[in-house]
């Protein structure tokens, strides 16, 4: 394991570009998903999936490729983003966007790729590269959570003892006889047809999670855009998956490591993530005899934190020739 701080030679994003195609591909009966080709169509190709789940992509996770030498490929996750329905939870689990990754590679008549995924991401690219192997040059992972219930836990009540504060606002927008179970009765906020009950619980969820977000917090933007479908994506769609989508047995992903111990993998993670604590990541690298494991020791969750942005480059560089 090696440790990693930013220096005065940081590496910073790529400059922004914009795709040379985008489409949307239908899964199902119900969900249409926008995805999206960038830099060099002739170039090696990279999957990149998104954190959330719920969470959509962004034009940045474009920025961690070199755009002369990657074909950049992004994709809006079943009812994120701008895949439509928005926060829709019909056939939403993670055995249908494995599905969908994989036929979205058949339908760009791609051979393999390298995978880079990060938070919920990282837990996608994880199921996905063990389920169809052949299909993965490398994996290129940050912020992991693998969906066992200890880290369910951590999220739904650990995090009070670093922050009791904004756990505090959190529990208390519940009223008092739903706050034995806050998973269930936020899930049912979340799903409540009349945007008078759904809108406001999605804010809540999304201002929980993004307050562990960074180490340093961000202050926030007056002129940022309100976005309540999207904080509303993101918080139904995880109660969904961490109240139905847990994984059985609990430890699947480490249990099914020997399937891709073949696979060259680079972690990266922040020693001070609050979300996904370091120890996620330290039992994914022990267990993963080819992964590489960068431990930032100035970052917290974020993929933007310096320390993770500089790294994160690296290993793509590293991978991607």
């Amino acid at each position: 394991m090696d440790t990693a701080t930013p220096t005065d030679n940081f590496r910073p994003l790529f400059p922004a570009i914009e795709p040379y195609e985008t489409g949307m591909m239908p899964v199902g009966d119900v969900h249409m998903l926008y995805w999206e080709q960038s830099g060099n169509p002739a170039g090696i190709p990279v999957i990149c999936l998104h954190g959330g789940p719920g969470g959509g992509c962004n034009p940045d996770m474009r920025r961690f490729f070199n755009p002369q030498i990657c074909r950049i490929i992004l994709f809006d996750q079943r009812g994120a983003g701008k895949s439509t329905p928005i926060a829709e939870l019909h056939d939403n689990t993670t055995e249908h966007l494995v599905a969908d990754i994989e036929a979205l590679r058949n339908m760009l008549g791609i051979e393999n790729w390298h995978v880079w995924g990060g938070s919920w991401g990282s837990t996608l690219a994880l199921r996905y590269a063990q389920t169809h192997p052949e299909a993965c040059l490398s994996l290129i992972l940050r912020g992991i959570f693998m969906m066992r219930q200890k880290e369910l836990d951590w999220f739904l009540d650990g995090m009070k003892k670093i922050f009791p504060d904004v756990h505090h606002a959190f529990v208390n927008f519940l009223p008092e006889t739903e706050r034995d179970d806050i998973l269930e009765n936020y899930y049912k906020r979340l799903t409540d047809p009349d945007p008078a009950v759904h809108m406001p619980a999605g804010k809540q969820w999304s201002n929980f999670e993004t307050a562990f977000s960074r180490l340093r917090s961000k202050k926030p933007d007056p002129a940022a855009e309100e976005k309540p479908e999207q904080d509303l994506a993101i918080s139904r769609i995880e109660a969904h998956y961490f109240r139905n989508n847990r994984f059985t047995p609990d430890d699947v992903i480490l249990q099914n490591l020997p399937k891709i111990h073949h696979i060259p993998c680079t972690i990266v993670h922040g020693r001070y993530d609050i979300i996904c604590p370091f120890e996620t990541a330290w039992e994914l690298h022990i267990n993963y005899p080819q992964s590489k494991l960068f431990a930032i020791d100035t970052a917290g969750h974020s993929s933007m934190e310096l320390g993770i942005v500089d790294r994160l480059i690296r290993a793509a560089e590293d991978h991607i020739k």
